[in-house]
């Protein structure tokens, strides 16, 4: 679960650093850095609790409910989720 949650992890944070450094609109907003930290806070969090599984359960779910979002919004008429 650790590795999974590592992986997870990784690829939710790759996604947003990528999307943040790709926007063609604007600047960078502190949202954007929020988010970012958010996180990675919640992930220090949960490692600091001593658990492997734990952290790797917060990641699974993070990722669960990031790319379902993605999803759901990628498949709704008008989105521009993806533009950029």
């Amino acid at each position: 679960m650790a590795v999974l949650g590592a992986i997870c992890f990784g690829l939710v944070i790759g996604w947003i650093t990528y999307r943040t450094l790709r926007r063609g609109e604007g600047a960078v907003g502190l949202s954007d850095l929020a988010a970012v930290l958010a996180a990675v806070g919640g992930g220090v969090a949960t490692a600091l609790a001593g658990e492997p599984d734990v952290f790797g359960a917060y990641a699974v779910g993070l990722a669960v409910g990031f790319f379902g979002c993605l999803v759901v919004a990628t498949l709704m008429p008008g989105s521009k989720w993806l533009d950029g």
